[in-house]
């Protein structure tokens, strides 16, 4: 990989280095395995002492140049790809942990993460502690002796709630603990959780990284110490990224910037839209002054990204109206894609958690979440304005 460029630069320009054939764009490497030179060489790769590649579930060129270039662009010294968003978040947390150990965590998670947690964590006597990003004046007191990680989203899904990296990478630091930031909703181009001292920054690369719902992947970048542990749990166990799937979003992420203005352009026009509609209750988006942490996502993200939530007044009934009114915006449980997507988190994506837990976390009968695709603007309100009729 090249020397560290502009943002912009470092996500086209790096990549794998040319064959004999001298492509312009890396090649699919589509093999299972890889041939040794002689019997020394497979002795000493199995042994770890050279570089190079053995089997595809254990690493691949396009694998590799996808993680790489991820790095370089989180500010992350060593990384892992993963065959789905879910896969990286479980990897990251169950290669670290052991029976007995303790996880401070925030409410404001996804559905399937609050699944780890709440189900298959205590299976292995791994327990855990919820905190509101709204109160991190609470977190310090429930560390635990037992307590290993930290683990939040910011912004959460799908309440956009945000809490302070730079605070919360102290506190970690202080306490000697891993800090584990998702940073799916932001992706590396609006925020680097490293920067701020996130020791593990997780990603469904499946949603703004891909950008496009063409594929299913995840990444774990971080710490080079923390990396070798999650690399020799995830070789052991299979959650390998396909090779097609690491070329798919290695080429995505030099469209990622470019992307992300426009997501998060169209989100803000659309969140100030709905802020103004007698219709809706309440809007939540980062870059909103009426965001309760607007001042934080100012000071740690570039823009405010391309989701918006809000709530329509009638509960979930008047939720459903609007979702069944849609004529271009799709209804789907997927983000990130080109195409302006709705979703009805209490119904879908966190449909598993409790009435109790989904009020916890800000997740109303009528909340919608709104991930802006990148269609003209006008055309993406026109729909939401004859829906909210």
């Amino acid at each position: 990989m090249e020397e560290q460029r502009n943002f912009e630069t470092d996500a086209i320009r790096a990549q794998a280095e040319r064959t004999d054939f001298r492509e312009h764009s890396v090649p699919l490497y589509l093999t299972s395995s890889f041939v040794f030179d002689d019997a020394e060489q497979a002795r000493a790769l199995f042994a770890d002492e050279v570089p190079g590649n053995i089997y595809t579930r254990f690493s691949n060129p396009n694998n590799t140049e996808f993680i790489q270039k991820l790095c370089l662009l989180e500010g992350a010294e060593d990384g892992i790809a993963t065959a789905s968003g879910m896969a990286a978040m479980y990897c990251s947390m169950a290669a670290l942990l052991k029976a007995g150990d303790h996880v401070l965590a925030s409410r404001s998670v996804f559905g399937s993460t609050h699944q780890i947690l709440n189900v298959l964590f205590p299976r292995f006597n791994m327990s855990h502690t919820y905190v509101d990003l709204n109160d991190p004046a609470s977190w310090e007191s429930k560390i635990q002796p037992n307590t290993k990680m930290i683990f939040v989203e910011t912004p959460s899904n799908p309440a956009l709630d945000i809490i302070d990296l730079e605070w919360l990478g102290k506190l970690a630091n202080k306490h000697q603990l891993i800090l584990n930031v998702d940073n799916c909703f932001a992706t590396p181009y609006l925020q680097n959780p490293a920067k701020w001292g996130a020791h593990i920054v997780t990603h469904s690369a499946t949603k703004f990284i891909d950008g496009q719902g063409r594929v299913i992947g995840g990444a774990i970048v971080g710490k080079k110490d923390l990396i070798k542990e999650i690399r020799f749990f995830a070789r052991h166990t299979g959650p390998s990224m396909s090779p097609f799937n690491a070329w798919v979003l290695s080429k995505s992420l030099e469209t990622l910037a470019i992307r992300m203005e426009k997501h998060s352009e169209n989100a803000l026009t659309i969140a100030k839209y709905l802020e103004r509609h007698p219709k809706v209750e309440y809007v939540k988006y980062p870059f909103l002054t009426s965001h309760p942490q607007h001042g934080i996502a100012k000071k740690q993200m570039r823009l405010g990204g391309g989701i918006v939530s809000f709530e329509v007044k009638g509960g979930i009934d008047a939720g459903r109206n609007f979702l069944n009114k849609l004529k271009m915006v799709s209804h789907s449980a997927n983000l990130g894609d080109t195409r302006t997507i709705a979703t009805h988190p209490a119904s879908t994506t966190h449909s598993k958690l409790t009435d109790v837990e989904r009020a916890a976390v800000g997740i109303t009968p009528g909340l919608i979440r709104i991930s802006a695709g990148l269609e003209n603007v006008e055309d993406i309100v026109k729909d939401i304005e004859q829906a909210l009729v």
